[in-house]
């Protein structure tokens, strides 16, 4: 910038997420480094905070922005980046705020076809007056088919809006401090990048869409969950026939398969075993099961689900008389689709292998009969058999309250016979509760007789014990008795031996005279002991001494002694 024949180059501030491209117009050294003419350079805020200008740089500039700044990408969210020197495209993911490098890097928005943003994104107007725009300006640029740059695509986009901006202002040669009376607004930032990123897919719950590469690679995305979708990938479309019954003329465009609970509704036309034509309303309930990949192995798996049912309800059909099928066509429609039900009430299901479809449920909404004379006649049959129905029901009907009153009679006397039958019970249950008492004190009083003769016996066994101890003990004392008598007698023996021995030494040594005259002695004085004895009976009986006295020694010894010596016996002595 001159001023006053002086130049000055203004500093540029930077900072880690912003740069500077450099062209380098003269060589130079700096740092010990060489730098040649046609060398490119990137300088950011991580390497200077604060750029000076050199006379031999020259910044490249894009419109009229010096300073490239980085976008910020938000989580979910992506950018396509072309490299400039390989033309490779890959995807930059958020959450992050991405510099590109101006020398070989460039952010391109991708360009969709309105055809398949009508199918991507039904019903996004939005979408496809953006995409419409972006086409316009894809034929003014060279950097491909299906990407336009990002400078050139916002600068398109807000051309309007630039046409109307204030011009720059002018250039000062030196620094300068401006003020503002006026309040200043704190700095604010808008992130609006719903076009400016990668092709987002959200996938809802309950489908599915099939992502296809250029290279061939395919796979399914399940919802719920968001895709980005690479710059070579794009989605495989499947096609929904319409109408009931379905056919094939304006089949429904879409990407997104519907996985769970699908229903699929058809209208078939079928003839009985005697040529009835009957039209059935039906819908399927259906679910994609096993491997995903599968899924879209048919173009349009509405067409190939109805006209394989059709062909199997036909056939099964056929068996039937119209009367037979009327009657059950509900029953033999699901038993033939979905099998017979098993003990849990559950049934198998029609299985496609093809593409993994599972036919699990299926709703007859209609049996209509194309014969109106067969019909008014099956309707008048219908109407006999409903009268029919009826009058057996009425006469069911009576017969069940019939039953039902004797039965309420059979059940009044049953309760009145379970009531006598309950009496007797009870009764009964008394008197044996009563026998129980009385056999109960029966046994009390028979168990304490027993135990009061027990404790007698224990008793008389105590005293038996008892009185053979004295026994044994007065057997112990009376032998020790008899001992001792025995002892005793042996001695007085053993002294009357003695005494006799003694005695018969000194009889040995008296006189015959001698022993004589003592046995007179001794007989005398006999006879005068019992004299003196006998003298209160002699006074008694009336008789004299003498006379009681010989009466009672008559024919003994002592007659003969009182013959020889007469006792007297005094008068005064007896009394």
């Amino acid at each position: 910038i001159k001023k006053d024949g002086a130049v000055k180059f203004r500093a540029i501030e930077l900072n880690e997420i912003s740069g500077i491209y450099i062209k380098v117009i003269a060589p130079y050294q700096e740092n010990g480094k060489a730098y040649q003419v046609g060398d490119e350079l990137f300088i950011t805020g991580k390497e200077q905070m604060i750029y000076f200008p050199r006379p031999e740089h020259a910044i490249v500039r894009y419109s009229d922005q010096e300073i490239n700044y980085a976008v910020a990408i938000p989580a979910g969210e992506a950018r396509y980046v072309l490299n400039r020197l390989s033309g490779q495209i890959t995807l930059q993911r958020g959450p992050c705020m991405f510099l590109p490098d101006p020398r070989k890097q460039v952010i391109a928005r991708r360009v969709i076809d309105p055809k398949l943003v009508a199918i991507w994104f039904p019903g996004n107007k939005e979408a496809l007056e953006y995409n419409t725009q972006l086409m316009a300006l894809n034929q003014k640029k060279t950097l491909g088919s299906d990407f336009v740059d990002e400078q050139q695509a916002r600068s398109y986009l807000q051309r309007g809006a630039l046409s109307d901006a204030a011009p720059a202002p002018a250039i000062i040669a030196s620094e300068e401090f401006n003020r503002r009376q006026d309040f200043t607004k704190p700095r604010t930032i808008t992130l609006d990048t719903k076009y400016e990123g990668a092709v987002s897919i959200d996938v809802w719950t309950g489908y599915a869409v099939m992502v296809v590469s250029k290279n061939g690679d395919r796979k399914v995305i399940v919802g719920p969950q968001t895709y980005l979708l690479e710059y070579d990938e794009t989605l495989q479309t499947i096609y929904l026939s319409t109408g009931t019954p379905k056919t094939d003329e304006q089949p429904i465009k879409t990407v997104y398969l519907r996985s769970l609970h699908n229903k699929v509704s058809d209208r078939i036309e079928v003839e009985t075993a005697d040529f009835c034509p009957v039209q059935l309303l039906v819908s399927y309930q259906v679910n994609f099961t096993g491997e995903p990949n599968k899924w879209f192995d048919i173009e349009n798996y509405v067409k190939f689900l109805t006209e394989h049912i059709r062909s199997i309800l036909r056939y099964a059909i056929k068996k039937y008389g119209i009367e037979t099928f009327y009657a059950n066509a509900i029953g033999l429609v699901r038993d033939t689709l979905l099998g017979t039900a098993n003990e849990a009430g559950v049934r198998a299901g029609l299985l496609f292998s093809e593409n993994g479809m599972h036919v699990y449920d299926v709703e007859v909404l209609d049996v209509a009969i194309q014969d109106a004379a067969i019909s008014q006649l099956l309707i008048r049959a219908q109407h006999s058999v409903v009268q029919q129905t009826l009058e057996i029901a009425s006469e069911k009907r009576n017969l069940e309250l019939k039953q039902q009153q004797e039965a309420i009679k059979q059940k009044i006397l049953q309760t009145s016979a379970e009531t006598q039958q309950l009496q007797l019970d009870l009764d009964i249950a008394t008197f044996n509760k009563q026998l129980a008492v009385n056999l109960a004190k029966l046994n009390n009083e028979i168990g304490v007789e027993k135990q009061r003769l027990e404790a007698d016996l224990a008793k008389q066994q105590q005293l038996d014990s008892i009185n053979q101890a004295e026994l044994t003990r007065h057997k112990a004392q009376t032998d020790l008795n008899l001992a001792i008598s025995k002892a005793q007698l042996q001695q007085q023996i053993e002294e009357l031996q003695a005494n006799v021995a003694a005695t018969v030494q000194q009889a040995q040594a008296v006189s015959p005279q001698f022993i004589a005259a003592m046995q007179a002695f001794a007989d005398k004085a006999l006879a005068q002991k019992l004299a003196e004895s006998m003298a209160p009976l002699a006074i008694l009986g009336g008789n004299s001494v003498a006379d009681v006295f010989s009466q009672l020694v008559k024919g003994t010894i002592l007659e003969k002694v009182l013959a020889e010596s007469p006792v007297v016996v005094n008068q005064d002595d007896l009394t």
